[in-house]
């Protein structure tokens, strides 16, 4: 088996418009270099290591520990098994000194031999690249929306993926914020408005309050909707 390079273990870690959108978490670490990236299908490792420079198990779902900011992953396949854990705390990458929002440490062996490695690297939960671009709203709280039902237009956001991040027009201020990825899981956060006077008929206030409810998406024919438990709180369409 071809062994996996140093360049190939980091670009595995890049999030890219080709990347399989069923990607949702990604790790890298050193000594020896590893990667691994977690999948709604498959879960796969790869490293420097021989006999591991290419491992894929079978898609899991994490086991949540009594520590809120902990999850683990119990994976094996014919001829490995591993144990992957995903700490919520601030993680710095060794050689480039890039820090992450997640620490990961893995525990992998052979299935037939006395070899357990545990890894330590940093992570973090990709955002959907399908959602950077801009958003015009077409439905809140399940009624089409009007200019009318705004101060001057319609509110829109521009979602910046990569960055998890948006900024946009909430029907009479200015927005911005920033966006919780994670898995099917999707939030926007930290929503600041500016202070301009708005009319009483104005809805912008339902807007954002519909905007942080939000608990999940889906992307279909060029429309964007955003969910909770309770349905569906808001439909944008896309706009070049």
């Amino acid at each position: 088996m071809q062994k996996n390079s140093e360049k190939e273990i980091k670009e595995a870690s890049i999030n890219t418009s080709e990347e399989d959108i069923t990607t949702y978490f990604k790790a890298t670490g050193t000594e020896p270099f590893w990667g691994i990236k977690i999948g709604k299908e498959k879960i796969v490792f790869t490293s420097l290591i021989e006999g591991k420079e290419t491992l894929i198990f079978p898609a899991a779902e994490p086991i949540k520990a009594m520590d809120a900011n902990i999850k683990m992953y119990q994976l094996s396949n014919a001829t490995s098994s591993a144990k992957i854990t995903i700490q919520k705390t601030e993680c710095q990458d060794s050689m480039s000194g890039i820090v992450s929002p997640y620490s990961v440490s893995i525990e992998i062996k052979s299935n037939t031999k006395n070899d357990l490695q545990t890894l330590k690297g940093c992570g973090q939960y990709i955002t959907d690249y399908r959602l950077h671009d801009i958003w015009v709203l077409e439905s809140l709280n399940g009624k089409n929306v009007a200019i009318s039902d705004f101060q001057k237009e319609i509110p829109r956001i521009e979602i910046y993926a990569a960055e998890n991040k948006f900024l946009g027009y909430g029907g009479c201020n200015s927005i911005t914020g920033t966006l919780f990825s994670e898995k099917d899981l999707l939030r926007f956060t930290n929503i600041i408005s500016t202070m301009m006077a708005c009319n009483s008929n104005n809805k912008e206030t339902e807007f954002v309050k519909a905007l942080k409810s939000t608990t999940s998406y889906t992307i279909e024919n060029n429309q964007l909707s955003l969910s909770n438990s309770s349905g569906k709180l808001l439909i944008f369409r896309k706009v070049d």
